[in-house]
């Protein structure tokens, strides 16, 4: 999967680059919805119990970076969930505040609504 600067269409991964190499990932469903494991501002300002998966608009989400769109291989097409099935794994998790920065963070939880996989990349990377 690569990323880049495209209108994201409903049930997409898409990120904002936060500092460095860290982002910040979210569930597209429509402008007035994108659901995320809390806000970016307040992933290292704020005690992880207090870290939610919410549901806001995407200008909220974008805190005035830049969007970039996941777009998949063909491989990851085929293994990825359906859109609905993406949508409602995303919104079952609504409120859930079980966040942890090294084991269960905003990329953990899209690549699990869209791949079933409980995987970071950029948490592997900080791990080797």
């Amino acid at each position: 999967m690569r990323f880049c600067l495209k209108n994201p269409q409903s049930s997409d991964i898409i990120r904002i680059k936060v500092k460095n190499d860290i982002y910040h990932y979210g569930i597209y469903i429509s402008d007035d919805e994108v659901i995320a494991y809390g806000k970016a501002s307040d992933i290292f300002k704020t005690e992880k119990e207090n870290v939610k998966v919410i549901s806001t608009n995407i200008k909220e989400f974008l805190d005035g970076h830049f969007l970039e769109t996941a777009e998949y291989t063909f491989i990851e097409k085929c293994k990825k969930n359906k859109p609905d099935k993406i949508i409602n794994l995303a919104k079952s998790r609504l409120g859930e505040a079980k966040y942890d920065i090294l084991n269960n963070n905003c990329e953990h939880f899209v690549n699990e609504c869209v791949f079933n996989k409980h995987v970071s990349l950029q948490v592997d990377k900080i791990k080797k």
